[in-house]
Formats: C-alpha cells, sequence, structure tokens
C-alpha cells in the first residue's frame, strides 16, 4: 500500500444536459501509474466523465483535482493542468491540411514554448515510440486509421502528459488496425503512465486494466479489478452486460 495522494480526484461529480444526468454523483481515485478503463453501455456517462476531468465539460456541481490542485473556473489554471493530460479521442481530431510532423510539433511550439528544433525532436522520438517515424511528412489524409490514431497518441506523448485520456481510441478504427493501437497502449501501462480509458476492448482490460470502473446512467455500479470483473461481478446489472459484450 502507498500513502501518496491520487494523482486524480473525483467528489460527487454531477453532469446535466438539460433534464438528462450524464454524470449522476460520481466519485472516483486514481492513483499514479494505474490504468483504469471505464466500461459500460452507451449513454452510460462514460466519455462525459472523461471529458470533464479534461475540463472539456464544465461539470454542473462538485469537484475534480489533478496532482492536488482542484480544477476552477479560471481559463488560465484550466490551461495549465490542461498541458499536464493528454486526450486521445475516437476520431483523431487531427488537422488535416498539416503534416504528422506538424500535427505533433504545434502544440508543442504553442503551448510548451518549445523552438521548432526541440519540437521536432522529441516528434520524431514519439512517432517511432508510436512505430510509424517513415510518416512524419505525410498528411493525414494518405494514413490509414490506426496509423492516424497513433500520430494522436504521439501528439498527446509530445506534451509530457502525467495522465492520459482515451476516449473510445479504437471505436472508429477498422478490426485490424484495433491491434496496432491498442499494443502502443499496453506499451505505456506496462512503462507506468497513468491511464483512464474508456474502451469496450475486453481483451484490454485484461491485459492491462488495473482496475475497472462499470458505469449505467451516469452512476458507477461497480469498481473492481479485471479478476473480479470477469470472474466475481458483484452487481446483476454488470452479469447483464458481460454476458451480452462477451456473446460477440
Amino acid at each position: 500500500m502507498t500513502d501518496q495522494k491520487p494523482i486524480i480526484v473525483v467528489n460527487d461529480l454531477y453532469k446535466y444536459f438539460g433534464e438528462i444526468k450524464a454524470v449522476d454523483g460520481v466519485s472516483l481515485n486514481i492513483e499514479k501509474g494505474k490504468v483504469v478503463v471505464v466500461i459500460g453501455p452507451s449513454g452510460s456517462g462514460k466519455s462525459t466523465l472523461l471529458r470533464c476531468i479534461n475540463h472539456l465539460e464544465e461539470p454542473t456541481r462538485g469537484e475534480i483535482w489533478i496532482d492536488g490542485e482542484k480544477l476552477t473556473r479560471a481559463a488560465k489554471q484550466i490551461n495549465e493542468i490542461r498541458a499536464e493530460i493528454g486526450m486521445v479521442f475516437q476520431l483523431f481530431n487531427l488537422f488535416p491540411h498539416l503534416s504528422v510532423l506538424d500535427n505533433v510539433t504545434l502544440a508543442q511550439k504553442v503551448i510548451r514554448g518549445r523552438s521548432k528544433e526541440e519540437a521536432t525532436q522529441i516528434a520524431m522520438e514519439k512517432l517511432k515510440r508510436v512505430g510509424i517515424p517513415e510518416k512524419a511528412e505525410s498528411y493525414p489524409s494518405n494514413l490509414s486509421g490506426g496509423q492516424q490514431q497513433r500520430v494522436a497518441i504521439a501528439r498527446a506523448l509530445a506534451m509530457d502528459p502525467k495522465i492520459m485520456l482515451f476516449d473510445e481510441p479504437t471505436s472508429a478504427l477498422d478490426p485490424e488496425m484495433i491491434k496496432e493501437v491498442l499494443d502502443v497502449m499496453l506499451d505505456l501501462a506496462q512503462e507506468g503512465m497513468t491511464m483512464v480509458c474508456v474502451s469496450h476492448e475486453m481483451g484490454f482490460v485484461r491485459s492491462a486494466a488495473d482496475e475497472v470502473v462499470f458505469m449505467d446512467f451516469g452512476k458507477i455500479v461497480e469498481h473492481t479489478t479485471p479478476d473480479g470483473l470477469f470472474n466475481n461481478p458483484q452487481s446483476d446489472r454488470t452479469k447483464l452486460f458481460l454476458s451480452q459484450i462477451l456473446e460477440h
């Protein structure tokens, strides 16, 4: 057991969209170096929870602490904290008019204040890290979905984040491309990166997760280990979800 404070603390978080309670009273502590995978049916609040952690969505009420600092509404503070959090989206979010190299260097130069030379060196290291350094001069339209997602991961890693958030990073990919992205994520997990992943990939849950959070209707139904999830789920709702997802 460690006595270190969690790097992410979510305390009694609510997020409403009109009458819809997308996140309904969620509390969650995530320790540094842990890989936490959030699972659940569509519309259960998984992605909204992730977006609140990065303040892409402003919580209706509740508190979020990142590495000992409470997220406030102050734009400067949000941007400073967000600079420590890498986020990889379902649909890559690359700039189509920029080369791969420029996609990976842009935020380094603007937010981290790095020179073109330093940003380029780091970008090439990260592209090598995700297995596509030869694509540096290519444009996103010339890449496969799996390659585009690996560029997105390289772009996030180039900012030296303390935390990586993944919002269903493989759900838009063809099946044969899923493994190449999951392999990169698995490497990151083994290197000790703190990761919160929304995913339907049960193989990734088994191989990489330290903890699994099952959400439904905006609430955490079960928070357990992969072994506990697959071999001893406590909630009937979890059992039903697993029976449906593991049949496919």
